[in-house]
């Protein structure tokens, strides 16, 4: 049998990778950590014996992708009840090579590609995940949804149906995210509408999320004008007392603080050297893994 300190540094050396799983598939850090903790319980009371796991990875992963489909499941009523647009929770990568080291990698955390996924019923987001990210053959993944491989290569080709009009990617380069993720968060701390309307796609969506706990709108703004009407009528109302450039979901990304505590994450999404969407996430629910640079 597996000795109980081999089981807990087996799963510990898989942590980072399955997190990895987890988060794309929830789009929360809290929500992925919980069924970490519980993938664990579930791998510590399984009596298995060495010989019959050839895979400690493969193994725990299909426990982790099993566990996000329930939880996938229940969230779709959640969301009917949400108040307002539903964000990811945004996920600090600074220092997190592990997770943001490719390409594919780095392009599957942002919020664009995660909302994209919120089309997908849990069993194809599973599946489009596990293939289109992770590479894993079908032969692999229909163990682990509990499906044939033909039931799996159906399911992907469903979801590359529904995000045919979407899944295109843009790409920009890090250096110009960088640069209009500056340039955004000098204008909207000097007030400067002119050099804000410069940077913003004359149909720009902002999306704001709340969660009915903070301060959003409950729908998307759309306009030019309606965006920057209503990012500087805010930041009269409620200014921040301190704003950084951090990376979060790969990333540069604004954050802010009001009286010492994470206020707002905002991402930004650029195409074609213009910013066309700009994400705010203010639901205090979705801050508590921001830390400030006092922390």
């Amino acid at each position: 049998m597996i000795h109980q300190d081999e089981r807990v540094r087996a799963f510990e050396e898989q942590r980072s990778y399955l997190f990895s799983i987890a988060y794309r598939l929830l789009g929360s850090v809290s929500d992925a950590e919980d069924v970490l903790q519980e993938a664990f319980l579930r791998w510590d009371r399984t009596p298995t014996a060495d010989t019959e796991i050839r895979s400690v990875r493969a193994f725990l992963a299909t426990i982790v992708v099993r566990l996000c489909m329930d939880e996938l499941r229940s969230a779709r009523a959640k969301r009917e009840v949400y108040v307002g647009p539903w964000l990811p929770e945004p996920l600090i990568t600074t220092d997190r090579a592990d997770l943001t080291d490719s390409l594919v990698l780095r392009e599957s955390l942002s919020f664009a590609f995660l909302l994209m996924l919120e089309k997908l019923s849990p069993l194809e987001r599973a599946v489009f995940v596990l293939r289109e990210v992770f590479d894993y053959d079908y032969s692999d993944i229909a163990p682990i949804v509990s499906k044939t491989e033909a039931n799996c290569r159906q399911a992907f080709h469903r979801a590359r149906q529904r995000l045919s009009d979407e899944h295109t990617r843009f790409e920009p380069t890090r250096e110009q995210q960088e640069r209009l993720t500056e340039q955004f968060l000098l204008a909207t701390t000097r007030g400067d509408v002119q050099g804000l309307m410069q940077l913003l796609a004359e149909d720009v969506v902002s999306v704001g999320d709340g969660g009915g706990k903070a301060a959003a709108a409950l729908r998307p703004v759309v306009s030019r004008d309606r965006v920057i009407r209503g990012l500087f009528g805010n930041l009269q109302k409620m200014p921040p007392d301190r704003a950084w450039i951090e990376e979060v979901n790969g990333q540069p990304a604004i954050v802010t603080t009001r009286d010492g505590q994470p206020y707002a994450v905002v991402l930004l999404e650029v195409r074609d050297g213009f910013i066309h969407t700009v994400y705010f996430v203010l639901n205090p629910d979705k801050l508590g893994s921001i830390l400030t640079p006092d922390d």
